[in-house]
């Protein structure tokens, strides 16, 4: 641009130098849209310039949904202390320029989570999903064999949606049968390995017979627990990441 700019004042300086033999008053009026061209590739150049030299100028690589239940959601806890948050902060510190976009819902199941999956990526449009649900289902004893069309579905929908998944799973207490867990834990694998997305086995690996890291419900990882939760996830997630 700034080159044309040269080229473009040296005709103009020569131009208006040169005897035209016309009277001052035609001069004026057949320089003036020349004047008008030169004004204008400077205010280009100048927003071209504002522009490369501005901190936000850069696109981001972007945007990770995250959509999952209570414990995406940072139930109980204040919300910035949550894993999600600390997941935006260790992206910047890493210098990886994503947007995260938390649209989990306490309480969600698979069910829920297929009804307003579409809507969430038309919205957001993600480069990249992290898949956390299945969790209540298996507190509601819901069949597993719902939650697994349930949530190939979803990662069926993300990625023909352009995006990249990384699916989580979580394991149940061994109250509800050993039949039945071992049945919910394999369905987060049989997944992964069908639509070929990564998987995040455990969220809560690690902390599940630490009571310390829990809240009263002994549910609910609380506030010390998220950064393991983060790990747990940043293992999975981070060859997803474009430097």
């Amino acid at each position: 641009m700034s080159f044309c700019i040269t080229l473009y004042d040296r005709g103009y300086r020569a131009r208006r130098g040169r005897s035209t033999g016309m009277t001052p008053a035609a001069t004026s009026r057949t320089m003036r849209p020349m004047r008008r061209a030169r004004k204008l590739l400077w205010t280009l150049a100048l927003a071209g310039t504002i522009f490369a030299a501005a901190p936000g100028a850069a696109l981001a690589s972007g945007t990770i949904l995250v959509f999952g239940d209570s414990l995406a959601s940072a139930y109980g806890i204040a919300g910035r202390r949550g894993w999600v948050a600390l997941l935006e902060e260790r992206l910047k510190r890493e210098r990886l320029d994503y947007r995260v976009v938390n649209a989990s819902i306490s309480g969600e199941t698979t069910r829920g989570g297929l009804s307003r999956f579409a809507k969430v990526l038309a919205e957001h449009k993600p480069a990249l999903v992290i898949l956390e649900l299945g969790g209540n289902d298996g507190l509601r004893g819901l069949p597993v064999a719902e939650m697994k069309n349930n949530l190939g579905a979803m990662i069926g929908e993300a990625q023909k949606a352009g995006a990249r998944v990384l699916l989580v799973g979580t394991r149940m207490p061994p109250n509800y049968g050993p039949e039945y867990t071992r049945a919910f834990e394999a369905a987060f694998a049989e997944l992964a390995k069908r639509h070929r997305v990564p998987l995040a086995p455990d969220l809560a690996a690690g902390i599940g017979e630490r009571l310390d890291l829990f809240q009263p419900d002994r549910i609910h990882p609380n506030e010390a627990a998220q950064p393991a939760l983060l790990d747990n996830v940043w293992r999975a997630l981070r060859p997803l990441l474009a430097r």
